[in-house]
């Protein structure tokens, strides 16, 4: 279960960065797995704030 996850991270990420970097360049692994890690830190940051995130937007659409 968890290699699913970060298997779809690491897709996510080769996806971002190759628009950015070619995949032939050398560091390109690790800047594929530098931009995974942030993708997982943004994802967990929003499922730990998501109950003041939710109650933050529901307040500005009244």
């Amino acid at each position: 279960m968890i290699a699913w996850l970060v298997r779809f991270l690491m897709v996510i990420a080769g996806a971002i960065l190759s628009l950015f970097v070619a995949r032939e360049e050398l560091n390109f692994e690790t800047l594929q797995m530098v931009i995974a890690v942030v993708l997982f830190t943004l994802i967990i940051t929003i499922l730990a704030f998501w109950p003041a995130l939710k109650n933050l937007f529901s307040r500005r659409k009244k």
